[in-house]
């Protein structure tokens, strides 16, 4: 069965109200050689990298190191994204987005925003619930300000960058934040409604708009709890959160490689809060692929040792905004490299001017 493509304005198939069809378009093809293959290098390395602890004193060492000690920070943000999923998918459409807003608009942008800071997951977690939202109706620009607002925000790493960098430091990085994924949010919808970018095909299904209490009442009347429904969650939330989990696990083998081939005490010196300074830092965050835990003592470590806090702010924001495992789970959710592509070319814009400035105190 052929799919039309969304960039051009037509729904495909897979996105008919039939339920039996609202999530084929999650599923990756059968024989996926990317996540089986980034299974099953973690597969081995991870093993390897426990045995020999903190002996890295050869590529493979630091490569297995880097392995073992990445996976133990972001698995559990992925297993708890995987039950956020599994629950979301049985939420109704419209009560979800009749409390994100079914309209948009800076209301609608302003809740996405703040789930996205009130939810504790980190950037994988968090990704695999951002894109179930998009399947539940909500709008592109909402997406993209609940994703930008949230990977480094969650409480737990809000107090862990108490303690590295400081309050005041911590605060500005989240309020400043906050403001590029409204902006990016209003951007994104704008260009929809211009018809420059393909609005969101699942925003189609949802009919006349319940009172909000009448529709929750009636979810919470129809869940049920017991065995077989948790092991449901947990069977739909890893099928839907699949896309997120492949291209997860190949950040985290790419990232292994980076830290065996580039030596994270280079950073300092490299990075100091000059212009220059300033693009080696969007360099080293595109290429670097780490998940929320792994960027914040990074970029921890530009403030303190470099001297460069918008060095600071640019690699926790800029490495979001060009987060591959991101850019290709947006493209694969809304089969439109436009939505996925404008991701980095509205937000990095604002990253870098607010870095500059930043760098300038």
């Amino acid at each position: 069965m052929s799919s039309p493509n969304p960039d051009s304005g037509a729904v495909a198939s897979c996105h008919a109200p039939a339920a039996a069809q609202e999530d084929c378009c999650d599923k990756p093809a059968p024989r996926d050689y990317l996540f089986w293959g980034s299974l099953a290098i973690v597969a081995i390395a991870y093993p390897v990298g426990a045995l020999m602890g903190h002996q890295h004193d050869s590529a493979i060492g630091v490569f297995t190191g880097g392995i073992y000690e990445l996976f133990n920070r972001m698995w559990w943000g992925i297993a708890i994204g995987i039950v956020f999923v599994g629950i979301l998918a049985r939420v109704p459409r419209e009560l979800v987005m009749g409390l994100l807003g079914r309209d948009g608009g800076l209301g609608g942008l302003g809740r996405a925003t703040l789930a996205g800071v009130f939810l504790d997951l980190c950037s994988h977690g968090i990704l695999a619930v951002g894109m179930k939202l998009y399947e539940r109706g909500a709008s592109a620009g909402q997406v993209m300000a609940f994703l930008l607002a949230s990977p480094w925000n969650s409480l737990s790493l809000t107090l862990i960058l108490f303690g590295l960098i400081g309050v005041g430091w911590t605060l500005t990085f989240i309020v400043l934040s906050l403001v590029i994924g409204l902006v990016t949010g209003y951007i994104f919808d704008a260009l929809v409604r211009g018809g420059r970018l393909p609005d969101n095909p699942w925003r189609a299904e949802l009919g006349e708009a319940a009172p909000l209490g009448q529709q929750w009442r009636a979810f919470r009347r129809s869940v049920h709890l017991s065995p077989s429904e948790a092991a449901g969650v947990i069977r739909d939330g890893f099928a839907g959160s699949r896309v997120v989990i492949r291209w997860s696990l190949f950040g985290l083998v790419l990232a292994g490689a980076i830290r065996a081939l580039v030596p994270e005490e280079s950073f300092a010196a490299w990075f100091g809060a000059t212009m220059g300074g300033l693009w080696l830092t969007l360099l080293a965050t595109t290429v670097i692929e780490v998940c929320s835990e792994g960027s914040t003592p990074i970029a921890a470590d530009l403030m303190n040792r470099a001297g460069a806090p918008g060095n600071s702010f640019t690699f926790l924001m800029a490495g979001v905004a060009t987060d591959y495992t991101e850019v290709m789970s947006i493209r694969d959710t809304t089969h439109s490299w436009r939505i996925a592509l404008c991701l980095p070319l509205v937000t990095v814009p604002q990253v870098m001017l607010i870095g500059a400035l930043l760098n300038q105190f």
